[in-house]
């Protein structure tokens, strides 16, 4: 016939248990902490980037375009003439062949003559649907993500309120966006071909403004240096 245990004995499980834990919890409370990585360099990604994505040598590229807007749709073929340091020159043609924008940006210097419609980004972003990162100044990198060689994220603070935000894969710009202290944004969104060097292609919005400019590459070819007055548009 069986026994019933002793109730000392029937509890020594569960009390066992217990002990176990309580002795447990202090080696968990002594543990170190796991270590943070490296903070990241902001200012050296960024020098990281513009190196990766400056001009060699002058380019004349061409493409198409097209605009949309609220009250305006259009399209056509444009060239662009890019040039080392930094300068470059865009001119949109409609498809009539009439020169409809031109547009030129010297180092952070938008050029546009009088009597022009100014639709063109901004120059950081400007310089961005050619591929290129130029923040300019004013623009303060802020933060990032990535390695020193191969920066996948650059942040900005903008001189006055706002941030922009760089987006780079394979050390190439995927997508740049800048937002205004009054909540207005504005982005380009770049499309590589393989070992390509410039976006096949590029798509700007204002979205305030429900604007939206369309890019792309039909053609690339090296030149010669520009003569220097194409620089300055209507002067």
């Amino acid at each position: 016939m069986s026994r019933s245990l002793p109730s000392t004995v029937s509890t020594l499980g569960p009390l066992l248990a217990v002990a176990a834990i309580l002795l447990f919890l202090p080696a968990c409370s002594t543990a170190p902490a796991a270590q943070a990585g490296p903070a990241v360099d902001a200012g050296e990604l960024t020098r990281t980037a513009q190196q990766a994505s400056r001009l060699d040598r002058p380019y004349r590229l061409v493409f198409e375009w097209s605009v949309n807007e609220p009250d305006l749709r259009a399209s056509g073929m444009g060239v662009a003439r890019v040039e080392p340091p930094y300068r470059a020159r865009l001119d949109l043609f409609s498809a009539n062949g009439d020169r409809i924008l031109v547009a030129a940006l010297v180092d952070d210097d938008v050029r546009i003559p009088e009597g022009l419609p100014a639709t063109v980004p901004p120059g950081p972003l400007l310089w961005g649907v050619l591929g290129i990162l130029r923040p300019g100044p004013g623009f303060q990198p802020s933060g990032g993500e990535g390695s020193p060689s191969n920066p996948s994220r650059i942040a900005f603070r903008v001189a006055g309120g706002g941030e922009m935000d760089v987006r780079l894969s394979s050390g190439r710009i995927e997508r740049m966006e800048l937002r205004s202290v009054t909540g207005g944004r504005e982005d380009v969104r770049l499309q590589f071909g393989e070992g390509e060097r410039f976006p096949r292609q590029a798509i700007y919005r204002h979205h305030g403004e429900v604007r939206e400019l369309r890019l792309n590459l039909e053609e690339v070819e090296q030149v010669e240096v520009f003569p220097s007055d194409i620089w300055s548009p209507g002067r």
